[in-house]
């Protein structure tokens, strides 16, 4: 049946920024498609949350509070997948971010911070992460979350959207390095429903013009992004590495326009 290439049964995944959002719902998907979950964060508050989810789809929960820019918390990370499940064989690399600001008023710190946070955090774990995998599953695959703002210019975005786009490009890097026993691949989301949007989700015009500059006229939803997650996972993307699934609603141009003015 080709809905089993979509079930991960057995299988331990580590999702970082789980605690809400994006993070969450992959979470979840990945225990309802049979997975156990290592989900982390660096506030523990919601965790548990989340892993009641895990745990009422039959699966196991592990909620790990880190802060993913300590190197060496990042490699205990991925040693307490192991010592908790006894394998790792995915890695979600789901934290990051970096607030828009002008470009006059992008410092150069403002680039290196948005690339350590982004693409320096995501890389660590990748390390820690393969080595696991490579010594307890023998393969697996990695998922990095980037961004529909990392291959599309908007205003606003020198930080974020640079510091997207070479996550984007290290994902490929780093699937040529990997091959043959990691897949890795990355997931660029568009405007999904998060807390991230909720002031556009609040102000009915916002939405609505959001809503209409996206082909499929609606806003994401985190699910869309657990199912892309899982896809690329599970042995329904065993064909699949180095490669950015653009899960958007099919724009062509950023759909939130921030209020910069001409100079």
């Amino acid at each position: 049946m080709i809905l089993d290439r979509f079930r991960i049964d057995d299988q331990v995944a580590i999702v970082t920024g789980a605690s809400r959002g994006l993070g969450a719902a992959i979470a979840v998907a990945f225990a309802e498609a049979g997975g156990d979950v290592v989900i982390a964060a660096r506030s523990e508050s919601d965790l548990e949350q989340v892993a009641e989810r895990v745990r009422a789809a039959g699966r196991r929960a592990r909620t790990v509070a880190v802060d993913l820019g300590d190197p060496d918390a990042t490699a205990a990370l991925a040693q307490t997948a192991v010592d908790e499940f006894g394998r790792l064989d995915t890695v979600v690399n789901n934290v990051g971010g970096a607030m828009p600001r002008p470009l006059f008023d992008t410092s150069p710190k403002h680039l290196r911070d948005a690339f350590d946070f982004n693409v320096g955090n995501a890389h660590a774990l990748v390390v820690a992460g393969s080595k696991q995998i490579l010594a307890t599953s023998g393969q697996g695959s990695i998922i990095n979350i980037t961004s529909a703002v990392g291959r599309l210019p908007g205003r606003a975005y020198a930080a974020y959207g640079t510091a997207k786009a070479a996550l984007a490009h290290y994902t490929r890097i780093a699937a040529m390095d990997l091959n043959p026993r990691i897949r890795v691949n990355g997931i660029a989301p568009g405007a999904i429903l998060t807390s991230a949007l909720e002031i556009v989700a609040g102000d009915e015009g916002m939405r609505t013009a959001v809503e209409t500059s996206t082909p499929l006229h609606r806003l994401g939803e985190p699910e869309d992004i657990a199912a892309a997650a899982l896809y690329l996972a599970s042995p329904a993307g065993a064909y699949v590495t180095g490669k950015i699934l653009e899960v958007d609603g099919g724009i062509i141009a950023p759909n939130l326009d921030l209020p910069i003015p001409d100079l």
